[in-house]
């Protein structure tokens, strides 16, 4: 089973808590975190990309750096783990992102990849006057086709002359091309999310489920596999986790109940009002599970809490859920976490048995 880090790019990383580590986002900490999960054989890093945050007190996720460029900075300072980059689409034209790939390429020359997003969150947008009005919920994705039709042309080919809806392109070029096989992400885990993903991407990423509960995301791959079915193409599965990790189960729950009472009500309160329009579109939207109450503070992403030895048999669980191809890993503090994780959690798991032979 592959593992990456999604580094934290945005301050405080996924927890919208008072009581959680605090922290602004900084080159230097992104770089030591990932020359750290190299060292310990991590596979991949991506960064997401945030343009506006949710407030409260902790100001959460209103001081974050931009994807593309830190991830070029990254490219330069590794040898071997994968990096890859988010393009926010309705702010970026392919043409510049398949430009933006070629050079990070010739940084990191067969490392390089990309996670394509519609964008949900209005205000983002708003702010610069790149918002395309509320029929975006709904066409978001015929927008993405049309965008990674463009990209992958310019990437394989280095003209695109493609003409749609929402993108035209006349004899547009970009030179050099990457090295073949710039792989796509996509992160969207709705039905239409899927499909997209299952007719455009390399690797789809979405959310794991619940608290220690490592293989209640399996609907989603089942789901992913049926529209691979139609596509043919083969997609690759990765699961998000947060993991929260001590000595014993016992102190590792402290600190989860600890996050969880420092919730920042404020920040969370934002949230659920700018995830309502895009999480009415369907249960299944990313949105939805984020702005749920249960467990909002961090996003309701799949939480693993417990010992060193409780959080590898848990990610063990997760590598045997069919169609699995890997995690993709968040920490409460991320430097201690992937330290953590490649002296205490990866030696233990027998889904990285490979790594530490």
């Amino acid at each position: 089973m592959d593992i990456g880090v999604f580094i934290p790019i945005g301050n405080n990383g996924w927890l919208i808590s008072a009581t959680s580590p605090q922290y602004m986002p900084s080159f230097e900490l992104n770089k030591a975190i990932v020359q750290k999960a190299e060292k310990y054989g991590f596979d991949f890093a991506l960064s997401m990309i945030k343009l506006r945050g949710f407030g409260g007190k902790t100001e959460f996720w209103e001081h974050n750096l931009e994807s593309f460029t830190l991830m070029a900075g990254l490219a330069a300072v590794t040898d071997k783990i994968k990096i890859f980059a988010t393009a926010a689409t309705l702010t970026l034209p392919p043409a510049i992102v398949a430009r933006m790939a070629s050079t990070i390429d010739s940084i990191a020359p067969g490392r390089f990849g990309i996670n394509l997003i519609t964008g949900w969150q209005k205000a983002e947008y708003d702010q610069m006057g790149l918002w395309p009005g509320e029929s975006h919920y709904k066409d978001r994705y015929n927008y993405l086709a049309e965008y990674a039709t463009v990209l992958k042309e310019l990437m394989e080919t280095g003209v695109s002359d493609f003409k749609g809806k929402y993108l035209e392109m006349t004899d547009c070029r970009v030179s050099p091309k990457p090295t073949p096989g710039v792989k796509i992400i996509c992160a969207g885990s709705s039905d239409e999310g899927l499909a997209f993903t299952a007719q455009y991407a390399d690797y789809s990423f979405a959310l794991g489920m619940g608290t220690n509960t490592p293989a209640k995301f399996a609907s989603v791959n089942s789901r992913l596999e049926a529209a691979k079915a139609k596509t043919g193409r083969d997609v690759a599965a990765y699961i998000l986790f947060m993991i929260i990790a001590d000595d014993t189960d016992e102190k590792a729950m402290a600190k989860w109940q600890l996050y969880r009472e420092g919730a920042d009500q404020d920040a969370l309160a934002w949230l659920t009002r700018q995830a309502a329009p895009n999480a009415a579109a369907g249960s299944t939207t990313n949105t939805a599970q984020l702005a749920a109450p249960e467990s909002a503070v961090n996003l309701n992403m799949g939480t693993l809490v417990g010992s060193y030895e409780s959080v590898a048999r848990m990610l063990d669980e997760v590598a045997e859920v069919p169609g699995t191809a890997g995690v993709l890993l968040v920490f409460d503090d991320f430097l201690k976490g992937v330290e953590d994780f490649g002296q205490r959690i990866q030696p233990k798991m027998k889904s990285r048995a490979h790594v530490h032979a």
